[in-house]
């Protein structure tokens, strides 16, 4: 992955722009976040698709819920 640098200098207003290739250390870390964030994306569906099949066979709707447990 091409990464790409922006600098601006205050003094001088020069801006400069310098685009390079990624580091180990970098994609290791950008593919872990992505890995991490996947996983928290399956872990909420998971936990919303659990909470719709609650309230169904509760027969009740998810604000009538909330009025049950206080929630706004």
């Amino acid at each position: 992955m091409k990464i790409i640098e922006k600098e601006f200098n205050a003094i001088t207003g020069v801006e400069t722009i310098t685009e390079r290739d990624e580091t180990p250390q970098e994609e290791a870390s950008r593919l872990e976040c992505a890995a991490e964030l996947a996983t928290a994306q399956a872990e909420a569906a998971a936990k919303a698709h659990e909470r719709a099949a609650l309230l169904e066979r509760l027969g009740i709707t998810e604000d009538e819920a909330r009025l049950l447990l206080g929630g706004n």
